[in-house]
């Protein structure tokens, strides 16, 4: 996780139980170099006290537009004026509701109004709560206002009750505000992310597809976000949420994916193909259920078009990051894999270690050698990764551009 060495954070506390989670988050925002400043609503006042978070973050809390504390005697515009980013949380149902209005009648809901820096918000709220119609309009409403919207988790709630609303937990917090302030590495490209297994079918119920989670695919496509790229997912059947900032294309079938690809592909900058393609598909398949009682059925496979390796071949190609999950023999397969397609980067790690886990061991083949990452999160390895790819990818760009 990066630094935060002197980055200067102002946390706005809003009144729900989850607020007792704000001092963690303090503690370890500082540990990371952070400089934060806080602000709280009355509300907040009546969950944890602003003794305790001026303790933590060894800074005056500020809770009132009039604070005297402030020489011009206007906090609302000052306390934000020399910070970098400002982060909300808990951020209650009530209080997104100000933000998505314009409201602005306390310290907290003026100074995000009249900010010059980036607004994030980490909801809390009960499950019904986070659920409500004018609930979700107003997350939708924020994040096309360019609030960036952290959460919320699912789980146990104060209420007693299980579903979503609960605020991420502290050190996920610091995670996301870690990734905020990654370097805009692909600022102004257009990435283009294939991910997930692909799903062939033998009749409407059975088909051919493989163990691969997406968990990998969309990690790359939140990394990419993060370095400041346009970022369009394309993706097989998978269970897991996309990037709400990514631009989803689902699809099922291997062609399926192909045709997607070669839909977007013209405004790619970068594609980096990390879905676990099938290899084949059923030629022979039975459009109706095949019963048990006709037998064992016999399957007629072909192979399925290699799509990376297709758009690497085109005239005027983006730039084309292969993924490979070999058994054995890493670098010598995959380095001829890399030969053969003609990529100027792939991505290998050994399948048995990576498929359905959370992190994974990467390591990147080019045309300088072979480069071994270490094992960490998807995140983290797709971190690297993204910044291996704008190493390259930049010189390529100045070169076509000149």
């Amino acid at each position: 996780m990066a630094e935060l060495r002197n980055k200067r954070i102002l946390l706005g506390i809003a009144g729900g139980i989850a607020a007792y989670k704000s001092a963690e988050l303090v503690r370890e925002l500082q540990r990371r170099g952070a400089d934060i400043q806080v602000a709280m609503t009355d509300s907040a006042c009546q969950f944890i006290t602003p003794v305790t978070m001026q303790a933590l973050s060894g800074k005056p809390v500020y809770t009132s537009m009039w604070d005297s504390r402030v020489a011009n005697g206007m906090p609302h515009i000052e306390l934000s004026r020399d910070r970098d980013l400002i982060v909300v949380a808990p951020a209650t149902a009530d209080f997104m509701a100000k933000l998505v209005h314009g409201k602005a009648d306390d310290l907290l809901s003026t100074l995000c109004l009249a900010r010059e820096c980036t607004l994030m918000v980490a909801p809390a709220m009960n499950r019904q709560m986070w659920e409500n119609p004018s609930t979700q309009r107003n997350v939708a409403q924020l994040r096309q206002d360019g609030i960036v919207v952290l959460g919320p988790d699912a789980g146990d709630q104060a209420c007693g009750e299980v579903g979503m609303g609960r605020m991420l937990e502290p050190m996920d917090l610091v995670r996301e505000i870690s990734a905020w302030f990654e370097p805009k590495l692909l600022s102004g490209t257009h990435v283009l992310v294939t991910a997930g297994p692909t799903f062939e079918p033998i009749d409407p119920v059975r088909g051919l597809t493989n163990r691969s989670s997406g968990k990998m695919g969309y990690a790359v496509a939140r990394a990419a976000l993060e370095a400041g790229a346009r970022v369009t997912l394309i993706s097989g059947p998978v269970a897991i949420e996309p990037p709400p900032a990514a631009q989803i294309v689902r699809v099922e079938t291997a062609r399926q994916m192909l045709d997607a690809v070669n839909a977007q592909v013209d405004a790619a900058d970068v594609f980096i193909a990390v879905a676990a393609v099938a290899d084949y598909y059923v030629a022979n398949g039975s459009s109706q259920k095949i019963k048990k009682e006709a037998g064992i059925p016999s399957l007629e496979l072909a192979l399925n078009p290699d799509i990376v390796e297709s758009i690497a071949k085109r005239q005027n190609p983006p730039f084309c990051v292969g993924f490979a999950a070999e058994s054995e023999k890493l670098e010598e397969h995959a380095e001829a894999k890399r030969r053969r397609k003609k990529l100027p980067l792939l991505a290998a790690n050994l399948v048995q270690s990576a498929i359905e886990a959370d992190d994974n061991e990467l390591v990147l083949f080019d045309d300088e050698g072979s480069h071994r990452l270490g094992r960490s999160s998807k995140l983290d390895q797709a971190r690297l990764l993204i910044r291996h790819i704008a190493k390259l990818y930049r010189p390529r760009k100045s070169t076509i551009s000149a």
